[in-house]
């Protein structure tokens, strides 16, 4: 991995972290299905605009099918189950679950032969878990039945994002990033607007809220989703999913610069843990001469 790419996984951990606080305060306000149904329509308005303005092509019909299963496995399931899990769990939980994804990604793709799963990329898995529980100093939460129910579906939605990234890898090869970031978010649309609509009487339209669901969509999810295919066409699904170990070192330092939520020192070694995690699983090493990437067929 180039040291670009490295840098851009560090930028997209930082929107990304940031995005479980917006949801932990939009999704009680607005609901669940309507904070991510209108989250997926802001990241078609953005997306389109960038389609119409770049004259990029669309993907031809024969690809439709592949692009309605990836749209919901990786675009409206995940975004439905993080909105009603932050009904339930503090932001940090779901930031720390979200961390999963990695492991499913990573047993993914060796399973489909994308990558051998070496000791490497499975010592680099169980240091991001370390690192996260380090970093996320979780309070005590009832076990509950709807908090343990809200776990399941953050570690759910990590699934969808690990299980679908070797497949969504090879239609980076076939297709503009794009044309198919695009083309999930309106497919993802397409399944959830009527959830969307059926329970848009139960919304409160608070500014805060408002303001919160306008950065989801046009930032995390739309240019965001764009920035993460743009890379992923030039490093492994399991390396562009590992953005999620550095999620939680991001969401507690946003809680604290704009919330005032105290830092443990935990953050520290976590941090470094988590960053040498990265770099196992990646494959990334800047004192390593780069290779000249194959020209993508």
């Amino acid at each position: 991995m180039k040291s670009r790419h490295f840098l851009q996984l560090i930028a997209l951990s930082a929107l990304w972290g940031a995005s479980f606080l917006f949801l932990r305060i939009a999704s009680p306000v607005l609901g669940p299905q309507v904070l991510a149904t209108r989250r997926v329509a802001l990241a078609c308005v953005v997306l389109l605009w960038l389609m119409r303005h770049l004259q990029q092509t669309w993907p031809g019909r024969e690809h439709a099918w592949p692009l309605l299963w990836l749209g919901i496995s990786t675009v409206a399931l995940p975004f439905w189950l993080f909105s009603w899990a932050a009904l339930r769990l503090p932001a940090g939980y779901s930031a720390l679950l979200n961390a999963t994804a990695v492991l499913f990604g990573t047993l993914a793709a060796a399973t489909v032969g994308e990558q051998r799963l070496s000791a490497s990329k499975v010592l680099g898995c169980l240091l991001g878990f370390v690192g996260v529980g380090l970093i996320v100093r979780l309070g005590p939460v009832e076990p509950t039945a709807s908090t343990i129910a809200a776990a399941l579906a953050c570690v759910a939605a990590a699934a969808c994002y690990g299980v679908s990234g070797p497949f969504l890898k090879r239609h980076t090869a076939r297709m503009e990033p794009l044309a198919l970031a695009t083309a999930l978010h309106l497919a993802a649309l397409l399944v959830m607007l009527p959830g969307g609509l059926w329970t848009l009487p139960e919304a409160r339209w608070t500014p805060g809220a408002l303001a919160c669901m306008a950065v989801l969509g046009v930032v995390t999810s739309g240019l965001g989703y764009w920035m993460h295919l743009r890379m992923m066409r030039h490093v492994s699904s399991v390396a562009a999913l590992s953005s999620a170990f550095l999620i939680p070192v991001f969401g507690v330092t946003w809680g604290h610069v704009f919330l005032a939520e105290p830092l443990s020192g935990g953050i520290f070694v976590g941090g470094l843990l988590v960053l040498l995690a990265m770099a196992l699983v990646t494959g990334f090493n800047p004192l390593r001469k780069p290779t000249p990437l194959e020209p993508l067929p």
